[in-house]
C-alpha cells in the first residue's frame, strides 16, 4: 500500500427525509422527501478520497444483510479495496437517520450496528496495514480500536489523520504525535474546552492540540473556510460563496481531500484549498457520498 490512503472507519445506509424544517420535539411534519444514500463516515471519506484521486482500502465492519452486500458493492464500484471489510455475523449494518432542512441543516441518528463491532483484533487481520502511506479515521467505530491503530503507526512512523467526529474527547495518549487532527468549530470546543468561533479562538485551541503533541492542526470553520496552525505558521483559507442544500458529507469530503494531498506532496496553503473546494461542491448536493466531486471538478 505504499503511497496509498488507508481508511478505517464506519460504513452506513442514510435514510433521509428532506423537509421545510427540522421536527421539534414531538412534532410530526408531513410533506418530507424520502431517499436512501450509502453513507458512513469511513466509507464516505474514503469515496472522497478515491474520486479525488487517491488510491485507497477500506477497512469496517458490516452486517451479513442486504445493506451490507450493497455497501461492498457500491464501494468496489469507486475502484475502493474491500478486501478488509468484515462482515459480522451477530448485529446488522450501520444506519443513519438524517432529518434535511431547505437550508441545509441536518439532525442525524446513528444506529452502529456492525460498526461497534470492528475491534483491534479485525485490524491485526490487515496484513499490509504497515505499508500505508497515510492511515484516515473518524470516531464511529470503537476507541480502544483507534488507539490500537495509533500505537502500531507511531511505532511505523506513519502519518495518522483524525477527524474526530463525532464528537468526543480523546485522551492524550491518541493526540501525542498525530499527524493531522481535522475537527470543525463544535469539536475543536469539546476536545480544548475554547469556544471556537473564528480565526482567534481557533488559534487558541490549535496551541491547545499542540501543546498536546499534535503536529498540524486544522479546523473547519464552515462558510469561514479552514484555519490551519503548526509550530511554524498559521494562516485561514476562505470558502467560496455557495447555496447549501445538504451539509452531510462536507467534513467527510474535506478529510478525504486532505488526505490525497498530502499523498501529492502538495504544501499546506495548496492542500486546503483543495480541500475546501472539494467540500464546497458537496454541500450544494443531496445525499452523502452521493454529493462527493471527483478531481476533474475541483479547479
Amino acid at each position: 500500500m505504499k503511497n496509498n490512503i488507508l481508511v478505517i472507519g464506519s460504513a452506513n445506509t442514510d435514510m433521509v427525509v428532506k423537509a421545510k424544517t427540522l421536527p421539534l420535539p414531538g412534532e410530526t411534519l408531513l410533506g418530507g422527501t424520502f431517499f436512501m444514500n450509502a453513507g458512513g463516515k469511513g466509507a464516505n471519506q474514503a469515496v472522497a478520497a478515491a474520486r479525488l484521486g487517491g488510491n485507497v482500502a477500506l477497512v469496517a465492519k458490516v452486517g451479513n444483510d442486504i445493506f451490507g452486500k450493497q455497501t461492498i458493492a457500491d464501494l468496489q464500484k469507486e475502484n475502493i479495496e474491500t478486501e478488509y471489510i468484515f462482515a459480522d455475523e451477530t448485529a446488522p449494518s450501520g444506519t443513519a437517520l438524517i432529518m434535511l432542512n431547505e437550508d441545509g441543516e441536518n439532525c442525524i441518528v446513528v444506529a452502529p450496528g456492525a460498526n461497534a463491532n470492528l475491534m483491534p483484533i479485525d485490524i491485526f487481520k490487515v496484513c499490509n496495514i504497515q505499508e500505508a502511506t497515510i492511515i484516515l479515521m473518524q470516531l464511529e467505530t470503537p476507541l480502544q480500536t483507534i488507539e490500537a491503530v495509533v500505537k502500531m503507526a507511531k511505532e511505523n512512523k506513519q502519518k495518522i489523520i483524525i477527524n474526530p467526529a463525532p464528537a468526543q474527547l480523546l485522551s492524550n495518549k491518541i493526540l501525542d504525535g498525530l499527524f493531522l487532527i481535522t475537527p470543525n468549530e463544535t469539536e475543536a470546543t469539546l476536545l480544548t474546552e475554547v469556544v471556537v468561533v473564528d480565526e482567534v479562538t481557533a488559534s487558541i485551541a490549535g496551541d491547545v492540540f499542540i501543546n498536546k503533541g499534535v503536529q498540524n492542526v486544522i479546523i473547519t470553520l464552515g462558510k469561514q473556510g479552514a484555519f490551519f496552525k503548526n509550530k511554524t505558521m498559521q494562516f485561514v483559507v476562505p470558502a467560496p460563496i455557495v447555496k447549501a442544500l445538504d451539509t452531510t458529507a462536507a467534513g467527510d469530503t474535506f478529510s478525504g481531500a486532505i488526505a490525497v494531498a498530502i499523498t501529492e506532496n502538495m504544501d499546506w496553503q495548496s492542500a486546503i484549498k483543495f480541500a475546501v473546494q472539494a467540500a464546497s461542491i458537496s454541500v450544494t448536493r443531496l445525499g452523502a457520498q452521493a454529493s462527493i466531486p471527483f478531481k476533474k471538478e475541483i479547479n
